[in-house]
């Protein structure tokens, strides 16, 4: 904690408001949209590789949350104060990171892939920047920090050789994408059969539950993805810059306008069950990796310039 109350003696408003904002580079939203600028736009095989680093390190990443069960330091500390801009976001529990988790995994993994410096400064900077981001707001200790930078650190090089040369091979990627099935079917059958203590927290626990079916669908629909694409899709990423806005930009509000459109209509469906989260994210990543590419020879005819 003495590094939190350094930080915290140093708070200013011009600092908070920089931290505040680079903290976003670490959220659900941004790793959507990268993932699926790589996926659509650039390079299918560095799509793929983002976001298997992206689920394989949100699944380690949460398990470890309710393995380990740590509170926030503003829980363990009461005379500890964070940047309240913060809070909204700082849910769950503490240990590991989730932001950490996945600006490392997101930055590093593009970082990792490109050749090109100047995408690979800025991103090198975010992966340093998000995670000190997280303890000068005060919502994450230097250890819950520095275990997600190292695991998905690992995973961001553990994984490149293997997606670099398999993506394309059945024999070596449908083991890959499998595992991750696997993973994500053990993670919520620990959340369901693990003995967790009486007293634990029941709205961390139920945000874990509710995360695991997440994962769950997040995972299968890759898996989909891939096969489909592999077996029939086959789309191809190049097209003039017109057609690669229109994809980007028109996919991009179709797809969060989905994944909100449905989340009411899934809860009712399923009663309010978990279910309907990884049934509404397996649909989600469908449409974007199915529906979508299906319409780019049209975009193509239609708005190259």
């Amino acid at each position: 904690m003495s590094l939190l109350f350094f930080f915290e003696s140093i708070r200013m408003p011009a600092l908070d408001v920089f931290f505040s904002l680079i903290t976003h580079f670490g959220e659900e939203t941004l790793f959507i949209a990268f993932g699926l600028l790589l996926f659509w736009c650039v390079n299918k095989k560095e799509g793929y590789y983002l976001l298997c680093v992206g689920l394989l390190g949100t699944v380690l990443n949460q398990w470890l949350k309710l393995l380990f069960r740590v509170p926030r330091p503003w829980v363990r500390n009461p005379d500890f104060t964070i940047v309240e801009s913060a809070r909204a976001e700082a849910t769950g529990y503490s240990f590991p990171s989730g932001h950490t988790q996945t600006s490392i995994g997101v930055y590093g993994a593009i970082a990792r892939w490109t050749h090109r410096r100047a995408v690979r400064i800025p991103c090198i900077a975010l992966c340093v920047l998000v995670p000190l981001s997280r303890m000068y707001l005060g919502v994450h200790t230097p250890w819950d920090v520095g275990v997600s930078a190292l695991l998905a650190l690992a995973l961001v090089f553990g994984l490149y050789p293997l997606l670099q040369n398999s993506c394309d091979d059945p024999r070596r990627m449908r083991p890959l994408l499998f595992g991750m099935v696997l993973l994500s079917f053990a993670y919520l059958a620990f959340v369901y059969l693990f003995p967790f203590p009486a007293d634990i927290d029941a709205d961390n626990l139920a945000h874990g539950t509710k995360n695991a079916y997440t994962l769950l669908g997040c995972v299968l629909g890759v898996f989909m993805t891939w096969e489909l694409d592999h077996r029939v899709i086959r789309f191809d990423t190049r097209a003039p810059l017109s057609v690669q806005a229109v994809k980007l930009i028109a996919g991009l509000v179709l797809l969060l306008g989905l994944k909100a459109g449905i989340k009411a209509p899934l809860l009712a469906l399923f009663g309010g069950h978990e279910m309907a989260h990884a049934v509404r994210y397996f649909l989600v990543i469908a449409f974007a990796g199915c529906i979508w590419p299906l319409t780019f020879p049209w975009l193509n005819r239609n708005f190259a310039k």
